[in-house]
């Protein structure tokens, strides 16, 4: 099988190669998004991660694909129907790093709730002192966990030991799972007007598109905090800015913004012959965020320890033997 590898780092190659001798692998550090041009007639799989969306287009360019290797647990780069139309399989890493995720968003909640990275920036600009840098206790906050499963139960385990009260929400309840896990769930609205800090670990649909939106955001408890691990475009970005103008937001932590390849690429946007207005509007939204004092934004890293990355690219590894096998194994369906 010849494979497309894209957007790995150096040391893949070998790790990558070791583990599929059989395969002809054609390795690129940079994504697919970066070579427009890029063709490949013979190509048979492309593994790609997470900023190199794929559609109809990018798979003309590769007509001989019948796999398609995502290193993420979300697929939502991937145009699915157009994938089935041409009998490409598309799978993915369903669980890598839940443990993974659930670290990074407390370490984004306490580096709000004490204020780390503004002792820091003062500590660098020369003034060693705590005056004006006064946080809050995690122990006693309630914390409104919206997505329950394996990446939202670590965040609840993880809460249980600071001594937070747990409210979850999940359109599928599981009161084994509450009873097991030592939360209660509540209806969206009640998690929303009852939260101290909300954080994120739903997969990004159709469902959960601007799931906190203009009409909901005001509902959320004055003061409170937001954690958004999981997909930038489950927050209406538009809402967002307004909750902090208004003060409904204490603060947030992203590692994560709607419209993310346009915040990375803007000199292409802007230079595009007409640009796309509701994207330009998220990107300047987005430095807001970035230039607000009471948020914090990360580069999408929530999932990037060695450990995590490993399991990705062995459960890949695994995911593209078993479809030379004719047994795939974590395939996802339109």
């Amino acid at each position: 099988m010849k494979i497309h590898y894209f957007s790995g780092e150096a040391w893949e190659e070998a790790y990558v190669r070791e583990r599929l001798p059989e395969a002809e692998i054609v390795f690129h550090e940079g994504s697919l998004a970066a070579e427009p041009e890029l063709t490949d007639p013979a190509a048979e799989a492309l593994c790609t991660f997470i900023e190199s969306p794929i559609g109809e287009k990018e798979m003309s360019r590769f007509p001989a694909v019948k796999l398609i290797a995502t290193r993420s647990t979300g697929f939502d780069h991937i145009d699915l129907a157009a994938a089935a139309s041409r009998g490409i399989t598309v799978v993915n890493v369903p669980s890598y790093g839940e443990n993974t995720v659930a670290e990074f968003a407390f370490a984004l909640l306490l580096a709000l709730s004490r204020r780390v990275i503004d002792a820091d920036e003062r500590v660098r600009a020369g003034t060693f002192s705590p005056q004006g840098l006064r946080g809050f206790d995690l122990a006693g906050k309630t914390i409104g966990v919206v997505g329950c499963g394996h990446i939202g139960s670590h965040v609840i385990k993880m809460a249980n030991g600071f001594g937070m009260k747990v409210l979850g929400y999940e359109t599928y309840q599981d009161p084994a799972r509450a009873a097991a896990l030592g939360f209660t769930y509540a209806p969206f609205p009640e998690l929303l007007a009852s939260s101290d800090i909300i954080t994120l670990h739903v997969p990004y649909n159709p469902h959960t598109h601007h799931l906190i939106n203009k009409e909901n955001i005001s509902q959320i408890k004055k003061g409170a905090y937001l954690i958004n691990t999981a997909r930038g475009a489950i927050v209406e970005t538009d809402a967002l800015v307004e909750a902090l103008k208004a003060g409904t937001l204490a603060g947030a932590a992203l590692d994560v913004l709607e419209e993310e390849g346009e915040l990375a690429d803007e000199m292409s946007l802007l230079s595009q012959p007409h640009p796309n207005e509701a994207a330009l509007k998220i990107a300047l939204e987005n430095h807001y965020l970035i230039d607000h004092p009471r948020v914090i934004v990360t580069p999408h890293t929530a999932f990037n320890t060695q450990e995590a990355v490993e399991r990705i690219i062995g459960t890949t590894i695994e995911n593209i033997k078993g479809f030379v096998a004719g047994t795939p194994i974590n395939t996802v369906l339109a």
